[in-house]
């Protein structure tokens, strides 16, 4: 048995070929989305995320700019830069870059976000519309998720899902969104005592804890859908994910690549809910 491929970029290409009509209809009523992404300092990582979230935008019509700021900047600066574009209308979506600087506190500078810019889905507001069943802009990367299951036809609703990873922006949201299409929802962590037994009753698992190939072929059920979420890199320069690809896609019915999986997932949603943000201001505006 080999796993079916869940490919990010495949599904990753679809989404992006609606956003871009979605960015012409709004251009032809004189709305032009934009994203602003904050960068302080110069961490390598961070502006190879930041390049490529700007790629997106400009291959599918979205206006990006880019503000970048010295890694010396203080925090009241940022949170002043960060005023400026909750008060720019022409601004749909604030994205800060992280991890930032250890003199600035993350958690401020997210929450001073407006929630109605929040394109990430940090803010703590979105998280509790999020965890209450409203309308909020969901995390990028357990959106993209979901939406990748959703891509193969697979049955969510009563199935089994289980999490390995309890971070604030995929582990937990992750199993709150599967838990909102009516899956039953396990989390387990780095306290999960037989993990193993836990694992190999998922239907579908979804590996986010940062581990180079953490799970193998033993952790899972025949057949099941996996999710791996980590991106590591080897010392021989590879990316690797947390799954150990080749041992566990003999075991499973779908699994997704590293790269090529999740990550064309995260950057796509990041776009959908700059669009979304767009038409919901426009909307607001016709209605003045």
């Amino acid at each position: 048995m080999t796993a079916q491929i869940i490919s990010g970029k495949e599904v990753a290409a679809e989404i992006r070929g609606r956003i871009s009509e979605d960015v012409l209809r709004l251009k032809e009523t004189g709305i032009i989305p934009g994203l602003t992404v904050i960068l302080v300092g110069d961490n390598p990582a961070s502006r190879s995320y930041v390049t490529a979230k700007q790629k997106a935008c400009n291959d599918t019509g979205i206006h990006s700019t880019l503000l970048e700021f010295p890694e010396t900047m203080t925090e009241t600066n940022l949170l002043n830069e960060i005023t400026k574009l909750n008060n720019d209308p022409e601004v749909h979506g604030i994205l800060v870059q992280l991890p930032l600087p250890k003199h600035i506190n993350e958690l401020a500078v997210i929450e001073h976000i407006s929630p109605n810019k929040d394109v990430d889905g940090f803010h703590p507001i979105n998280v509790g519309r999020m965890m209450t069943g409203q309308d909020a802009f969901l995390p990028c990367t357990p959106f993209g998720i979901v939406e990748m299951v959703k891509s193969k036809q697979i049955p969510i609703a009563g199935k089994h899902v289980v999490v390995i990873g309890r971070s604030n922006i995929v582990g937990k949201p992750v199993g709150q969104l599967f838990l909102k299409e009516n899956a039953t929802v396990t989390y387990c962590h780095s306290r999960t005592t037989n993990l193993k037994e836990i694992t190999k009753q998922a239907d579908i698992l979804i590996v986010a804890v940062g581990k180079a190939h953490f799970i193998d072929g033993e952790y899972i059920k025949e057949g099941a859908v996996v999710i791996d979420v980590g991106v590591n890199r080897l010392d021989t320069g590879k990316l690797v994910g947390d799954v150990l690809f080749e041992d566990a896609s003999h075991v499973a019915g779908y699994i997704t690549p590293v790269p090529g999986g999740v990550g064309p997932m995260t950057i796509t949603m990041l776009l959908y809910n700059t669009i979304l943000s767009a038409k919901t201001s426009s909307e607001q505006m016709s209605n003045i």
